[in-house]
């Protein structure tokens, strides 16, 4: 029986939450090598280990979702689910990511050693905390059945040009990420209305992919030197949408890419989907753990571009119904069908 064409997602922070707790040790207890090498990294840097983040007794919010606990955390887990896809089942034509995903991307791709992609998650995570400036603010645009509510879109952007100090962080999927000063954020706060749990602050979140992060850029880069980037395996597609083909990579321009744009720029996810599906015409959508947060997204990210005929949130959930499009290796149930 002939592979599946697959695309592999890379999520972003946010996603290793209280019932995450342990993940590294339920899915990953036989990768000893793997995740001594991730400690040694921490060790190195008096940080406190991952798999001793990973066994703690109890979550804490405010331990586990700062920025160097986190980053390092997350990136643990998906290197390692992104190890255990079948590969005689799925061919894997492209790695994108959400923010922070793109790094475990640019690992999974080979144009980053595991290590490397290590120290390149942890650093930033690190230099991002330890320099924090801003927050971030989650709004939706879409409707019930995901789609655009007609106007919404275009108003919210127009928020982000009317208040000084604030901007588009993300756009991911029926959702916009603003990001901005806290005085920017507490004027965005006022002037959007109360939708069930929205405006939403992201806990721990500084202003990412801003020009608030200028500074932690240029950080990054002198950390973070060219010479541990090289040309990936597979086709990566950025946060721009724009698609790596391996033959065609500068790895000068895919360093600069990954700690000035990346970290300085929007961060468009919704196109990096769609056009990473118009690009390479997957079979299957696989996101890696951990969570499972980044489903709803990657769904209204297809349903915006109509792709395979999906229309809505019901035509997403007959097709996942009779012939998956998406698997989240966060979900058990779907983590099956790709181990």
């Amino acid at each position: 029986m002939s592979r599946k064409k697959a695309l592999v997602i890379c999520p972003g922070r946010g996603v290793y939450n209280k019932t995450e707790l342990g993940y590294l040790k339920q899915y990953h207890s036989d990768k000893a090598e793997l995740l001594a090498g991730f400690d040694a990294l921490r060790a190195a840097e008096d940080q406190e280990l991952i798999t001793a983040l990973d066994g703690a007794e109890r979550f804490s919010v405010s331990k586990f979702t700062r920025g160097d606990n986190a980053s390092g955390l997350i990136y643990a887990c998906s290197y390692a689910d992104f190890t255990v896809i079948n590969c005689e089942a799925y061919d894997i034509v492209g790695l994108t990511g959400n923010s922070m995903g793109w790094y475990t991307a640019l690992a999974c791709s080979g144009a980053l050693s595991a290590n490397d992609g290590f120290r390149v998650v942890n650093g930033m995570g690190s230099i991002m905390h330890n320099n924090a400036v801003g927050g971030q603010i989650l709004y939706p645009f879409n409707d019930e059945n995901w789609n655009d509510t007609p106007g919404k879109k275009a108003e919210l952007e127009a928020l982000a040009v009317e208040i000084e100090g604030l901007s588009i962080s993300i756009y991911l999927g029926g959702m916009i990420v603003f990001a901005g000063t806290e005085d920017a954020l507490t004027t965005l706060e006022k002037r959007l209305p109360v939708n069930g749990r929205f405006p939403m602050r992201l806990m721990n979140h500084a202003a990412f992919h801003s020009s608030l992060q200028n500074e932690n850029s240029a950080r990054g880069k002198t950390a973070l030197p060219a010479s541990m980037f090289s040309k990936p395996n597979i086709p990566l597609i950025d946060g721009r949408g724009h698609v790596w083909f391996p033959e065609t990579v500068n790895v000068q321009e895919l360093w600069d890419y990954t700690l000035d744009h990346q970290v300085t720029q929007t961060y468009n996810f919704t196109k990096a989907i769609t056009n990473s599906v118009k690009e390479l015409a997957p079979d299957i959508l696989i996101i890696l753990g951990p969570g499972t947060t980044l489903g709803g997204a990657t769904a209204q990210a297809l349903i915006s571009c109509g792709w395979d005929s999906l229309l809505g949130k019901s035509d997403f959930i007959a097709r996942q119904a009779k012939t998956p499009i998406l698997a989240a290796m966060g979900m058990e149930t779907q983590r099956k069908w790709v181990i």
